[in-house]
Parts: C-alpha cells; sequence; structure tokens
C-alpha cells in the first residue's frame, strides 16, 4: 500500500487510528456522558473525545494486569523479545498514519512527529533486544558452604503515567521496558493528547500482546491517579511530568511502598565556552531549544555564552531563529507549530515580559503570531536577569542568552537551580568539556549536541528534576527485582 502523502490523506490516515474510547482488560469502553474533549490546537476544533472512567472501571483495569501479571512474567523472555519486534514492525507500517495524529492532537510539525514515531520505536526495539539477557548472578558467600543466586524478576503490575508533549515517545520507553521486564501495565496518557497511546496500544494487542496486560485509562487525575497509586496491587509507578505533581503522586504512593520512577521538570542550562565551535553551538541551541516549539523537559531554558564571543554569537542566534518557519503543521517546511494551549501562550507572554521588565531586550519575536491562536514567534532575548529562568521552565520558543566570565561562573550559574534534568556544554576541549559537564548537577550532559534523547541514553535527572532512569541498559532495572536463594552445599 503507497502510504499517504497529501495533507488531506495524511489527516485521514491519523483520523483512522482515533479510538474514541479507553482500553480495559482488551474491551474498548466508549465515550459518554462527562467525556473529555481533545482539541487539534493547530485549528482549535475538537478531534473526539475520550470517556472520564469512573473509579470502579479503573479498578477494572487494575485487576486485569494483577491477573494478567503472574502468565506473562512467565514467559518466556525470548517470547516477549519476539513481541516487542511484531509491535515495532507494526507502528513502522503505520508510522506516516501515526506521525499525522501527533501533529493533529499535539501540534508538532508532521515531519518532527514522525521523528518521533520513529524515536519511540526505537524504544522497544532497544528492549526487544535486550530481552534475553536480564541475567542474574551466583555469589560466592565466603564462608566456604553457602551458593547464593541472585534473580531478577518483574517487580509486578506497572502503572504509568504520560505528558502531552511526546504522547508516543513517552508511552513507549516505559511501556517497553514493562512488558520486556514481565510486568502488566495500566497507563493514563495526557487527556490533551490520548489519541496517540490508544492507537499505540491497539498496534500492541495486534502484535500479540495478551489482553489484560495493558490497559489505557483516561479521566480525571484526581480519579483515576488516585486509584492508580492507592491501589497495593500496582507495585511501581513511573511519571513523566511536572515536579510538582511528582511531589504529589509520590506522596500518595507511600502508603503502598511502590516503587517509583519520576522523570519532573527542568531548566536546563547551556554554555557555550570561549572555544566552542561557534556554528556549532548556534545550531545545537536551535535544535535543542525550538524543538516541540520549546515544549520539551530537557531543551535548554537558559543560554550562558563566554563574554568574548558573546555578541557575535547573539548575532549568529537570532539571525537563526528569525528565519524559522512557523505554520500549522502539515504545510511545508514548518519547523514550529502551535503551543498545546492557551495557558502554554499565557506563560511564554509572562516570561517574557518578566525580562523585559529586568531590563532585557527581545532581538527578534517577543509576541504571539500573526497567525494568531496558539503560535507564538520563536524569541531571542538578551539582557535580562537569569532568576526566573533557573527556577521556572517557559516551555515555550523563548530562548535567553546571558555572558559569563570563566568556567567556574558558568558551572555556579548552572548548578544554580532546584532542578538537575539535562544540560549542555560546547567546547572544543574534551578535557574541558567533561571537566564542566561532571561538574553541573543534572543527569543528563550533552557535549556539542544540542540533542540528547537516544534509546541508549540513561533518562533521568537529579534534585528536583527526579530519580530513576528510562531507557538504555538502566532503563529496565526499576521494572526489576532482586530475589536470592541461598543454597547450603553439604
Amino acid at each position: 500500500m503507497t502510504p499517504p502523502t497529501s495533507p488531506d490523506d495524511l489527516k485521514g490516515a491519523a483520523r483512522k487510528l482515533i479510538r474514541e474510547a479507553a482500553l480495559v482488560d482488551g474491551a474498548w469502553i466508549s465515550a459518554g456522558d462527562g467525556a473529555i474533549a481533545v482539541e487539534d490546537p493547530s485549528e482549535q476544533t475538537i478531534l473526539g473525545h475520550v470517556p472520564s472512567l469512573t473509579a470502579d472501571q479503573v479498578d477494572e483495569a487494575i485487576a486485569a494486569a494483577a491477573d494478567a501479571f503472574p502468565e506473562w512474567s512467565r514467559r518466556k523472555a525470548r517470547e516477549r523479545g519476539e513481541f516487542l519486534t511484531r509491535w515495532a514492525a507494526l507502528i513502522t507500517a503505520n508510522e506516516q498514519a501515526l506521525g499525522a495524529l501527533i501533529s493533529l492532537e499535539n501540534g508538532k510539525p508532521f515531519a518532527e512527529a514522525v521523528g518521533e514515531v520513529r524515536y519511540a520505536n526505537a524504544f522497544i526495539t532497544w528492549f526487544a533486544g535486550i530481552a534475553e539477557h536480564l541475567d542474574g548472578r551466583a555469589i560466592d558467600s565466603g564462608n566456604a558452604q553457602d551458593l547464593i543466586l541472585a534473580f531478577r524478576e518483574p517487580v509486578g503490575p506497572v502503572a504509568a503515567i504520560t505528558p502531552w508533549n511526546f504522547p508516543a515517545a513517552m508511552m513507549t520507553r516505559k511501556a517497553a521496558a514493562a512488558f520486556c521486564a514481565g510486568c502488566t501495565l495500566v497507563l493514563k496518557p495526557a487527556s490533551a493528547t490520548p489519541f496517540t497511546a490508544l492507537a499505540l496500544a491497539a498496534l500492541a494487542l495486534e502484535a500479540g500482546l495478551p489482553p489484560g496486560c495493558f490497559s489505557v485509562v483516561s479521566g480525571a487525575q484526581s480519579v483515576v491517579g488516585a486509584r492508580l497509586t492507592g491501589s497495593a496491587a500496582i507495585r511501581k509507578l513511573s511519571f513523566t511530568g511536572s515536579t510538582e505533581v511528582g511531589r504529589l503522586l509520590a506522596g500518595q504512593c507511600a502508603p503502598t511502598l511502590k516503587r517509583l520512577s519520576m522523570e519532573l521538570g527542568g531548566a536546563a542550562p547551556l554554555l557555550v565556552l570561549d572555544d566552542a565551535d561557534l556554528e556549532l553551538a548556534v545550531a545545537g541551541t536551535v535544535a535543542g531549544k525550538f524543538r516541540g516549539a520549546g515544549q520539551t523537559c530537557v531543551c535548554p531554558n537558559r543560554i550562558y555564552v563566554h563574554e568574548s564571543i558573546h555578541d557575535a554569537f547573539l548575532e549568529r542566534l537570532t539571525e537563526r531563529v528569525a528565519a524559522l518557519k512557523v505554520g500549522k503543521p502539515f504545510e511545508p517546511g514548518v519547523e514550529i507549530g502551535p503551543l498545546i494551549d492557551a495557558k502554554a501562550v499565557e506563560k511564554v507572554e509572562t516570561h517574557v515580559a518578566k525580562a523585559l521588565a529586568d531590563g532585557g531586550r527581545v532581538l527578534t519575536g517577543g509576541a504571539r503570531h500573526d497567525l494568531g491562536g496558539r503560535f507564538f514567534q520563536p524569541t531571542v532575548i538578551a539582557g535580562a536577569d537569569d532568576a526566573l529562568f533557573t527556577c521556572e521552565e517557559t516551555f515555550g520558543p523563548v530562548c535567553p542568552v546571558f555572558s559569563f566570565r570563566d568556567d567556574d561562573e558558568a558551572v555556579a550559574r548552572a548548578n544554580a537551580s532546584e532542578f538537575g534534568l539535562a544540560a549542555f556544554v560546547f567546547s572544543e576541549s574534551l578535557n574541558r568539556a567533561m571537566r564542566v559537564g561532571r561538574a553541573i548537577d543534572a543527569g543528563i550532559v550533552g557535549v556539542n549536541t544540542g540533542l540528547v534523547s537516544n534509546p541508549a541514553n540513561p533518562f533521568g535527572g537529579v534534585k528536583q528534576s527526579g530519580y530513576g532512569r528510562e531507557g538504555s541498559a538502566y532503563g529496565i532495572d526499576d521494572y526489576l527485582q532482586v530475589k536470592s536463594l541461598t543454597l547450603a552445599l553439604r
């Protein structure tokens, strides 16, 4: 079959994937009274609805995960890996339609959305490849009598709560690790972008995943989140979202002592040292900052440039940012789409206003785009105070630039934040980049790149950016627990 190419064909293929339902124990529960509307942020029209599930319906999903867990966890690792491989193949076969679906409900430019589908699928193939390598250890006890066998076993049924900014990748990064380990999963996607997760779940069932192993539930966070965090049957929660919500969920999980993975807020610093390749640093800043219209937790939130190259960097950055094409997701060459909702636009406006009040000046952008609605101009600001950007994510296409005198000052300012998810360093000296990179309090540091997302990269933060790692060989650990058997040798 020839893949769709025209905007109308792409949108039509995406709409065929939309399920206005939740998935509970293999059954699709249609939206009814009190349903949640899902909007197209580009057109500000309603794409469809998903149900607002009751507490009892969420409990059904949890019970299904608990019932399915014993059989799925006993499956041979090779069988679980083969399922993941089949799932990945189906996603590849549908990647254009899935990309178009992300563009419709998230607003990303179509090319970027297809890139996210491929990135999301890479997690599935990554974990398919390690499914047969979850080995334990034989440990000599040291008393010349006992032999200790340490096994890695699945932790149990898992709950996952994912954000709207990467509706495919944040889902597969959790789900693929869970299924690889032998866990079952109840997923709550963001209410703004549920259709991508539901489409991926349908493909998982088509690939042969037993029905109870995967439920996708929608509804109010106060209802769904409370049932997931309060259930003793759920043994682990994986959450990607704000630090404020992460703290709340962690507290709710405390009575049942769930294992937690928390990927929370960030205010990533990007440092351009005086020996950096200027063109590379500008390109890396633009690539990292403006992906997803700046709505990513690892994008540079504050850019520090050595005073000797500050003006030259600023001139080239401003020229590059001013040339970024803003438009609707399916228009050719579009690089910046709309923000997710009206509140996001208002927050960006607030940050720009505060920066100007602090003495900053706008070099390009700084206001809503002529397209209106949720579109905002890609913006560069210089001369402001960095306090706001150190303590709060803008989550929009605003790039504030500051100068520094030496490496010690740059590191100190990079670390003057309660957050520590990602950071970036540009320098032509490997020694210097390593020294500065190691000194920054962040879980992920990119050197001479503005993009750090990769299935092989242990993804996660420190300080108020959370704990636990996703992706990579480390990403499976939070879905496994260690059991030891002591053999008394006679």
